[in-house]
């Protein structure tokens, strides 16, 4: 049984078909017949190339624009250090964490809430969630912060009671406007994330005598975790950016101290432009924190893990090495 072939003899790509025998000899020609090797020829996409230039053009000429402004960049560099900035940025830092915190753990008890059996408790949760994620995070922040209006005092009984005007500082009511409103998005996170969790789990856990407590924070939380951190992670980055709002309750954090500092000395967008270069600083900061998290809890779902970026550098310099060392 033979197999059809194609001799390409001196350049000619059209030759005849000549059948090859089992020792793999073509039929008719002499063993040492040299064949034309086949040569791959990249498919050219000059649209690549046409968008690439036009999207670096664009890049190159919104840099000069700026570059060319009104703006006092020496001003940008100098404030970018300053007391009154880094404390802002401090505060920033602090409000964050503590309303994301808050909001990690009212998600997690609503979110245990609306998946129990009883009916009032998921009633109660799924109306929290409906009303803090249907309203907008700044209209919750000024109710925080005019709450003297509605009521003169907090009255706890024989527990605490004070004046509402000294009890909702600027921190309290920025704490509570943004730790709040998160808890109903992470209510929504950590339930997807124990729904993710086979049912399996929690049967064999209560067969081994676990209760239903034990059971959510020994076996379904932990795995659950790998559904939760990723979106946790964004919406703490998105928290430091939204932390920006609460300058309109007086309380003092990055936006808020590069605005005085610009409405004093009269550069107002150099200051803006002092606190965007800020948190693009905190975001990137955190992010890197958030892709060793996610990393860390996708040991148990991933049998090898992805190289980490200082870990793709080493391989690239280690090849570069190989390389020179071979030449």
């Amino acid at each position: 049984m033979t197999d059809k072939i194609r001799k390409v003899p001196d350049g000619d790509p059209s030759g005849p078909s000549l059948s090859k025998t089992s020792s793999g000899t073509p039929a008719g020609l002499p063993s040492g017949t040299p064949y034309e090797a086949i040569k791959a020829i990249p498919v050219r996409h000059y649209g690549r190339w046409v968008s690439a230039v036009v999207v670096v053009a664009l890049l190159a000429w919104l840099i000069y624009a700026f570059s060319q402004g009104n703006i006092i960049w020496d001003t940008v560099w100098g404030k970018l250090f300053d007391g009154t900035i880094l404390s802002g940025l401090w505060s920033t830092i602090v409000i964050s964490v503590a309303s994301m915190a808050l909001g990690l753990v009212l998600g997690v008890l609503f979110a245990v809430m609306r998946l129990s059996k009883n009916p009032v408790t998921g009633a109660v949760a799924w109306l929290y969630i409906w009303f803090f994620r249907g309203t907008p995070v700044y209209v919750q922040l000024l109710v925080w912060f005019n709450l003297s209006l509605i009521f003169e005092y907090i009255n706890l009984g024989p527990i605490y009671k004070n004046e509402t005007v000294d009890v909702m500082t600027p921190f309290m009511v920025a704490l509570l406007g943004l730790g709040l409103n998160e808890g109903a998005y992470m209510a929504e996170i950590v339930r997807a994330g124990i729904q993710s969790v086979d049912e399996g789990q929690t049967e064999a856990a209560h067969a081994l005598g676990m209760s239903q407590p034990k059971t959510m924070w020994r076996v379904v939380l932990p795995q659950a975790m790998r559904v939760i951190v990723p979106p946790t992670g964004n919406e703490f980055i998105n928290m430091l950016k939204t932390s920006s709002l609460v300058s309109a309750v007086q309380y003092t954090e990055l936006l808020r101290a590069s605005s005085n500092i610009g409405n004093t000395a009269g550069a107002v967008m150099e200051m803006l432009f002092v606190a965007s270069i800020w948190y693009l600083v905190l975001t990137s900061v955190f992010s890197v924190g958030q892709y060793y998290l996610e990393r860390r809890f996708a040991r148990g779902s991933t049998r090898n893990l992805p190289p980490t970026p200082w870990q793709r550098i080493k391989a690239n310099l280690t090849t570069t090495k190989r390389s020179e060392v071979s030449a």
